[in-house]
């Protein structure tokens, strides 16, 4: 089987396809969608991340296309209903970063509460302010976690070690939580959580999840912390919501303004710029899923599904 990497990937992946007996050709200097459209149609495979989005154009020309492998967690990159319905298989890799994601969080949410940044900050320009940078500990904190899947699982056992209370709510699941998270529905995470996380893919359901609406109903003083996908929150409205002392801070790996790729903002507003200057938000570039070890896992594990579906 011949497989198309549009993206680069870590050298792992192309490297156990070919040890498999897959042909990869690694064609990712290309930068649109239409350089892709002549050729596609060669292979039996491809790989991308984010470079652009696989539509029904692309799967038109697609006509030998057997999978798609997505180096990552979410699919909003592909038409993932479309590609089935021509009998494309969807493959993604999100065991292979969901430990990175839910340290990132943590590590995010610890330095809002102890006033890392800011002080750090402080102190290498000669200010040495112990009491306007008193902490909070995380273990007397009630938490709630929107989506339970791989990402939400891996922060419930990562926050069961600090002894706060967790709350989790995912409307497709039932029966899921292990013993030191307590299953509840959407309200109660907004009346009850002190903290909350989001950790759902982009679909039309999650877009703007974190709404006006949203931070009306939530806890005053709630912190909010989004590491899954930037349109899942309106900035606007968080904006908002920390102006008003409604939320006390928020913790972002991501925002609505990026590009598809993930690469760069596609727009630079006053909320953002607020966000910015902004004591009570930690920021950081789409990077929770970025580490060494994720990198490795994310080509392994993605791999292997192709290795066991279409491997000889």
């Amino acid at each position: 089987m011949n497989i198309l990497f549009i993206d680069s990937t870590h050298p792992l992946l192309p490297k156990l396809l070919e040890e498999a007996g897959f042909k990869c050709d690694q064609l990712t200097s290309m930068k649109s969608k239409d350089e892709y459209l002549p050729i596609i149609s060669n292979y039996d495979g491809c790989i991308i991340r984010s470079k652009f989005f696989i539509d029904s154009e692309f799967l038109d020309h697609a006509t030998k296309l057997k999978f798609i492998g997505r180096v990552g967690s979410g699919m909003e990159s592909i038409d993932v209903k479309a590609a089935e319905a021509r009998g494309i298989v969807c493959l993604n890799s999100p065991e292979g970063n969901r430990d990175a994601v839910a340290e990132h969080a943590i590590g995010m949410l610890l330095s809002l509460f102890n006033n890392l940044r800011k002080s750090d900050s402080e102190v290498r320009t000669g200010k040495w302010l112990r009491e306007e940078n008193r902490g909070i500990e995380l273990g007397s904190k009630t938490v709630g976690i929107i989506g339970f899947g791989n990402v939400g699982t891996a922060f419930a056992e990562k926050l069961s070690g600090f002894r706060c209370k967790i709350l989790a709510y995912d409307k497709y699941k039932t029966n899921y939580a292990p013993d030191y998270v307590q299953e509840v529905d959407f309200d109660t995470i907004c009346k009850q959580a002190d903290v909350i996380s989001f950790h759902v893919p982009l679909t039309s359901e999650t877009k703007y999840m974190a709404n006006q609406h949203f931070f009306d109903n939530c806890k005053d003083g709630a912190y909010i912390i989004n590491t899954s996908r930037g349109k899942v929150l309106e900035t606007s409205a968080l904006v908002k919501a920390i102006k008003s002392r409604k939320v006390r801070g928020a913790c972002l790996d991501v925002l609505e303004y990026e590009q598809i790729s993930f690469e760069d903002l596609s727009s630079v507003n006053p909320d953002f710029e607020w966000l910015c200057k902004s004591d009570r938000v930690v920021l950081t570039p789409h990077i929770a899923g970025w580490t060494h070890e994720s990198n490795i896992k994310l080509s392994t594990i993605l791999a292997d599904k192709i290795i066991q579906l279409f491997g000889k």
